[in-house]
C-alpha cells in the first residue's frame, strides 16, 4: 500500500479558541500540572532523584517513580508553549538539574535501581518498568527541546539511550530483551524524528521484533515471568503473529503506537497489516462506546471479544484511553483515513475527558459506565474522583495530555492540511494560518477561515456519526463527494476564503452488539461525538430502575451546574417500583416521569451520584 505522509503539528502551533478543549486546557495548567507537581514533591517522587536514600529510611522510591516526574515535567513543557510561566518555567530548570545530577558515570539514569536494588540493574525488566521509565524521562525531553528549545534533558538523555544501546541488541554480548512495559519503543522514535539519528529508530524496531521470540528472554534467559504470566506484556508470540490486542491495556496501545511508528518509518506493510488487525478488533469487538478500553481489573487486561461489562468488574482506565488515542492518531497520520479519527474522538470527548474533573483536581483510574451505592469498588477503581493515587500514572499523564489534545484536531504534510476535529482552534500551518469557529462538540455548525494565499488541499473530516453534512465555500453550495471520511478542497486559496459546514446533531439511540450480553434490553444515547449518562443529581428518582422509551421525540436543554453551553438530552421515561424484598413474586407497578442526561465525560462534578450509560429500554 501507499503510505500517506501525514503528521501532527506541534502544540505551540495551535491555539485554542473557545469550548471544551480550551477550558480543559486550562484546568490542566491551572489545576493539574501545580497539583502533580506538588504531590511528586509530597510523595518524595522528585527529591528522591538527589540519591540519599538508605535502607531504612521512609519512602523507599519506587520503581515507577521516575516515569511521573516525566510525565509531570512532558506537561510543564506543553504547557509552557502555549502559556508562558518564568517561574514555573524555572522550576521545570530546577528538576532538570537534579534529574541530570542524578545520572551515572556510564550514562545509566535510574531512581529505583541506583539506590534500591543497584545489583538488580536489567536484571528484572518484564515487571519493575526500567524500560519504560527510560521511555517517558526521554518522551518529556523530546517535548522540552522541540517546544522550548531546551537541550540539556535532551543531551542527558541521548547520553542514556545510547548506554542503553550498547546493552540491549541482536549482536554478540547484548541482551536480547525488550521492555515489560512497553514505552521506550514509540520514545526512540519520537527521539529518531528530531535527532535524525537511524540508530534510535532501529533500537525501538529490534524491541518490536525480538519481543516474544524464542528462546524466551524473560522465561527461558531472566527466568523471571510477569505475575499474571507472558501474554500480560505482550509476549507469548512475536507481535506480528497477533491478531487481537490481548494483556495489559496500556503495555498493549503503547506499543501498538510504536508498531505503526515503525510501519511508516520502515515501510513495512506486514506489520501496518498486523496493526490494523489489531486495531478492528480493539474497535469492532473490545471497546466500550466511550472509547475506554480494558474489561477487567485483574491485570489490568483485555479479555475476550464482546466482554465489556459496566460495573466495578471493569477497567477502562483513562492512561489506556490516552494511549489507545495515540495509536489510532499514528494509524490516520499513516492512511488518511477518518475511521481512525472517529476513535481519537470518541475516546477524547467520552473515555479520557471522564477521568478528570472540571478543575483538573481529581482522578478516575477506572473509568465506569456505570456506578452505583451498593458496589464495592475494586483498588484504585473508586466511585469518586481522587486527587491522587499509590500508582498515579493516570494524573501525571493528564498533565502532558491535556494540552496534547490540541494536536489531534489537525494533520498536515507537504501538500494538505486535514481538519480531524472541527474544535475552535487557530492553526499556523505551513501554508499559513487557518482559523475555526464552531461551538464544538456540541454543535455541528462549523465556519474554516483560511488566511493564507497559495495552493494547497484543505480537507476536512466527516465523523462517522454524521449522516447529512453540507458544505459551502464563499457561500456557495459545494457538492463534493467524501473519500475516506474527509471532503476534499483541491485549489488556490486567497486570504479570507471561508468553508462553512453542518454536522447535523441528532439524538441517537445505540444499542450493543447482543453479545454483550450485560446491555441486552438496554440503550444508550448519544448526540454528535458525546455519550450521555443519566446521574442522580438530575434524576432522583434513580437510574437502575429507570425505563426509557427509544421511541419519542428527545429534547434538549442546558445542563444544570455544569459550564455554560454544555448541552443535556430530556425525556420521558418509566420508573420501576419494586418490594423492598430481595425475591418477590409480586411484578412492578409503574410511576411516569422525565429523564435528564449530560454528557458522560461530565458526571460527578456536581457531587456524589449513582450513574449508567445503557439503560434499560421500554
Amino acid at each position: 500500500m501507499e503510505f500517506k505522509n501525514f503528521h501532527f503539528p506541534q502544540i505551540n502551533s495551535i491555539t485554542p479558541q473557545d469550548g471544551v478543549l480550551k477550558d480543559r486546557i486550562e484546568s490542566g495548567r491551572t489545576g493539574t500540572i501545580p497539583a502533580s507537581l506538588a504531590k511528586s514533591y509530597e510523595t518524595g517522587r522528585i527529591d528522591a532523584f538527589k540519591l540519599n536514600w538508605k535502607k531504612g529510611d521512609p519512602d523507599q522510591p519506587h520503581f515507577f517513580w521516575d516515569s511521573d516526574v516525566a510525565k509531570v515535567l512532558e506537561g510543564i513543557a506543553n504547557s509552557l508553549s502555549l502559556h508562558p510561566d518564568k517561574e514555573l518555567e524555572a522550576e521545570y530548570d530546577k528538576i532538570i538539574d537534579l534529574i541530570a545530577s542524578a545520572q551515572q558515570p556510564d550514562g545509566y539514569l535510574n531512581v529505583y535501581f541506583t539506590v534500591v536494588e543497584p545489583e538488580q540493574r536489567w536484571k528484572k525488566i518484564s515487571e519493575t518498568h526500567e524500560l519504560y521509565c527510560a521511555g517517558h524521562l526521554l518522551e518529556a525531553a523530546v517535548a522540552g527541546y522541540t517546544l522550548l528549545g531546551k537541550r540539556k534533558f535532551l543531551d542527558v538523555m541521548c547520553r542514556y539511550i545510547d548506554y542503553i544501546d550498547t546493552v540491549f541488541g541482536a549482536e554478540e554480548g547484548k541482551l536480547r530483551g525488550y521492555p515489560g512495559h512497553q514505552e521506550l519503543e514509540l520514545a526512540l522514535i519520537r527521539l529518531y524524528e528530531v535527532t535524525g539519528n537511524k540508530k534510535y529508530a532501529d533500537l525501538s524496531k529490534f524491541f518490536i521484533d525480538e519481543r516474544g521470540k524464542e528462546p524466551h528472554f524473560y522465561r527461558d534467559v531472566q527466568k523471571h515471568e510477569p505475575v499474571y504470566g507472558l501474554i500480560e506484556v505482550q509476549s507469548h508470540k512475536p507481535v506480528r503473529e497477533e491478531t487481537k490486542a490481548v494483556g495489559h491495556s496500556v503495555r498493549a496501545v503503547y506499543m501498538y503506537s510504536a508498531m505503526a511508528d515503525q510501519a511508516r518509518i520502515y515501510n513495512d506493510e506486514e506489520l501496518f497489516n498486523v496493526c490494523e488487525k489489531i486495531y478492528r478488533n480493539i474497535t469492532g469487538k473490545r471497546m466500550y462506546i466511550t472509547g475506554g478500553i480494558g474489561s477487567t481489573f485483574h491485570g489490568e487486561a483485555f479479555t475476550t471479544d464482546y466482554d465489556l461489562s459496566n460495573g466495578t468488574s471493569m477497567y477502562a482506565e483513562s492512561c489506556a484511553a490516552i494511549g489507545l488515542v495515540r495509536f489510532a492518531g499514528r494509524m490516520f497520520n499513516i492512511t488518511g483515513d477518518g475511521k481512525y479519527v472517529d476513535t481519537v474522538e470518541r475516546a477524547i470527548f467520552n473515555g479520557i475527558l471522564s477521568g478528570i474533573s472540571l478543575d483538573g483536581k481529581k482522578y478516575f483510574y477506572t473509568n465506569y459506565l456505570e456506578m452505583d451505592e451498593n458496589y464495592f469498588p475494586y483498588n484504585m477503581g473508586a466511585s469518586e474522583r481522587q486527587p491522587w493515587f499509590w500508582c498515579s500514572c493516570c494524573p501525571t499523564n493528564f498533565c502532558r495530555f491535556l494540552p496534547e489534545m490540541l494536536q489531534y484536531c489537525w494533520s498536515e504534510s507537504d501538500d494538505e492540511v486535514t481538519l480531524n476535529i472541527p474544535a475552535a482552534t487557530t492553526f499556523k500551518s505551513r501554508f499559513g494560518e487557518i482559523s475555526v469557529q464552531s461551538l464544538y462538540p456540541y454543535d455541528g455548525a462549523v465556519s474554516v477561515t483560511v488566511n493564507a494565499d497559495g495552493k494547497f488541499k484543505l480537507s476536512c473530516r466527516i465523523p462517522n456519526w454524521c449522516k447529512g453534512a453540507t458544505f459551502l465555500l464563499n457561500g456557495e453550495k459545494q457538492e463534493i463527494g467524501a473519500q475516506n471520511g474527509f471532503v476534499t478542497f483541491d485549489r488556490e486559496w486567497k486570504k479570507g476564503d471561508k468553508i462553512e459546514y453542518m454536522l447535523p446533531m441528532p439524538v441517537e439511540v445505540m444499542r450493543s452488539n447482543s453479545k454483550v450480553t450485560g446491555n441486552n434490553g438496554r440503550i444508550a444515547l448519544m448526540r454528535g461525538p458525546l455519550v450521555y449518562a443519566c446521574e442522580t443529581v438530575d434524576n432522583p428518582q434513580g437510574v437502575a430502575n429507570m425505563i426509557i422509551p427509544a421511541e419519542q421525540e428527545f429534547k434538549l436543554a442546558e445542563a444544570a451546574g455544569l459550564p455554560a453551553g454544555t448541552v443535556a438530552i430530556t425525556g420521558s421515561a418509566l420508573y420501576e417500583n419494586k418490594s423492598e424484598e430481595l425475591y418477590s413474586s409480586e411484578p412492578p407497578t409503574m410511576t411516569n416521569g422525565k429523564f435528564t442526561a449530560i454528557p458522560y465525560a461530565l458526571w460527578q462534578n456536581r457531587g456524589k451520584a449513582n450513574m449508567a450509560v445503557w439503560i434499560r429500554e421500554k
